[in-house]
């Protein structure tokens, strides 16, 4: 049996989800192979939920398959319908880092500054872009956003 178990409310609101996914997973006549475990966990690992198809004709053969691997991935049974299995398993949370409020960090860009004059070469500069900032098409640096000022202060200037 597997360790994940859901209300019956939960259920629909994740088969409702799955509705709309395409099998990432397909099982042929090999059956349940360890590449097929091995695939089947990876992709519960990166979606969560997925859609498993198989194309066995024997229904008790496909319901072995269903427990099999939810059993087998700690995963938990979704829907079986014809030839299709539903499977979800939570996705774990990502690292974050120690600070939420992390901004893109500075890039280093190329700017091609061309001369006035048609048989010259462009001249080559490097520019240190901040995270906060963009490249215009003229190769000037500008805020990305303005930097906010209270109404308090913008009266008084």
């Amino acid at each position: 049996m597997p360790l994940i178990q859901l209300s019956p409310a939960q259920r629909k609101e994740i088969r409702a989800q799955a509705h709309h996914l395409d099998p990432v997973v397909m099982i042929g006549s090999d059956g349940l192979t360890s590449a097929v475990k091995k695939e089947t966990d990876a992709a519960l690992l990166a979606h969560g939920l997925i859609k498993v198809r198989v194309f066995s004709d024997d229904r008790t053969q496909r319901e072995n398959i269903f427990q099999a691997l939810a059993d087998e991935l700690n995963a938990a049974p979704i829907q079986h319908i014809g030839k299709l299995l539903v499977l979800w398993r939570p996705k774990a949370a990502k690292e974050r880092p120690v600070s939420d409020d992390r901004r893109p960090g500075p890039r280093d860009v190329k700017l091609l500054k061309f001369s006035k004059k048609g048989g010259q070469k462009p001249e080559v500069k490097t520019v240190r872009v901040l995270g906060n900032e963009r490249l215009t098409s003229g190769g000037k640096i500008k805020r990305s956003r303005p930097k906010q000022t209270s109404v308090k202060k913008r009266s008084q200037t």
